[in-house]
Order: structure tokens, then sequence, then C-alpha cells
């Protein structure tokens, strides 16, 4: 990625290792991805925002918290020029894990 986004990209690779820890990190689609025996979530850095896909179902559990942010079927936009809403995606993060863990939601 280029500098301008890596300082993004670092951020929600820590928030997801923060609140992932047991998952795989690794490559999905050329983006980073963590999985379990399913894919928990990706994120992808793009030219103006970066994105968070997550299950559509995780979203619609905390869909309302977002405000002015653009969604997805289970994508969250984040523009570069707007802080990381990273106390609603660590929840998010925590509750795909469950999602799994605890229902067998898989990724898609």
């Amino acid at each position: 990625a280029p500098p301008e986004r890596q300082e993004r990209l670092r951020e929600l690779r820590a928030l997801s290792r923060e609140h992932a820890p047991g998952a795989t990190e690794g490559l999905k689609w050329n983006s980073p991805a963590y999985w379990t025996d399913t894919i928990l979530f990706v994120f992808s850095g793009h030219a103006k925002h970066c994105n968070v896909v997550f299950t559509p179902s995780t979203l619609d559990a905390f869909r309302t918290e977002f405000g002015g942010f653009e969604l997805g079927a289970g994508s969250v936009k984040i523009p570069y020029d707007v802080a990381v809403p990273g106390e609603i995606l660590g929840r998010m993060i925590d509750f795909r894990t469950r999602e799994w863990d605890e229902r067998g939601v898989t990724w898609r």
C-alpha cells in the first residue's frame, strides 16, 4: 500500500490482532484476512477509503451504530480522513468470533 495508507492499515491490523488473537492472519483475495475454521473478517485499502468486511449478520447487529458511514451487505467503508471507529469494530470482531464459535455461522 502507498505510505499514506499504511498507517490506517496498521491500525486495523492491530485492532484485528487484539480482538481475534487466536485467528490465523493471512491474505484472502489479496487482502488481510482473519480466520479459524472459517473466515471471520477481511479488510482492504482503496484510494479514498478502507473497507472492513464481516458477515451480513454481524453488520446487521451493529448497523445502527454507524451514523454517517457508508455500509454494504457486510462492509463498512471508512474514509481515510475519518477516525477508525475502533470501539465498534472491536465489538464486531468479538461478535463475529462468537457467532462462529457458538452458532457456526460461516463466511457467506
